[in-house]
């Protein structure tokens, strides 16, 4: 029985999740690994407050990219 599990920062919609394990659980089935009943989908969700790289969390980042796009807008 697989296990598949996938980590995604937090702000996909139900509907872009579900699509998700659909589409991760056929990606098994069709490489012949197991069932589709046998297949399980784990969706882990971290905070954007949680994921960071080069010690810039990925919420800093949204807010810069945020206010950079308010600063263009005003120029």
């Amino acid at each position: 029985m697989p296990v598949v599990q996938v980590t995604l920062t937090e702000g996909r919609s139900p509907e872009t999740i579900r699509t998700m394990i659909s589409a991760v659980t056929q990606a098994v089935v069709d490489a012949g690994v197991a069932p589709k009943a046998n297949v399980r989908v784990l969706v882990n969700e971290i905070p954007t407050e949680h994921f960071a790289a080069g010690d810039t969390t990925i919420a800093e980042r949204h807010a810069a990219a945020a206010d950079n796009e308010s600063k263009e807008g005003r120029a």
